[in-house]
């Protein structure tokens, strides 16, 4: 059987996942809704979150990490259907809020390196 070589595949993420499981908080924006939840899978613009109560897409956020104590505003960017206590998330600015100390090279992010002063 003959046929084109297998073309590479790259994945069209912004920035690097990184996984990572941190707990953090979240609350809708402006939504009376606050629960807790957990991190699967990080990267500069986002994460992989599984929470305590269903999210919808599309839904304002703000997200705090407990272990770093930053927060930031985001958007439920996807929700699992055959799990709706897992999303997907964009942040408003991409930043390492997650606390990852040796981050991938392609994190570069002014806000993240005024950090480190």
């Amino acid at each position: 059987m003959s046929g084109p070589p297998p073309t590479s595949f790259r994945e069209s993420r912004r920035s690097t996942r990184v996984p990572l499981r941190v707990v953090i908080s979240v609350e809708g924006v402006p939504e009376n809704l606050s629960c807790e939840g957990e991190t699967i899978v990080v990267n500069l613009h986002g994460a992989l979150l599984t929470t305590a109560v269903p999210l919808t897409q599309g839904l304002k956020i703000s997200v705090q990490v407990y272990l770093t104590g930053k927060r930031s505003g985001a958007r439920v960017a996807y929700v699992d259907p055959s799990n709706p206590l897992r999303c997907g998330i964009e942040l408003d600015h991409p930043h390492n809020i997650w606390g990852v100390p040796l981050p991938p090279s392609d994190w570069t992010d002014p806000s993240a390196e005024k950090d480190r002063r």
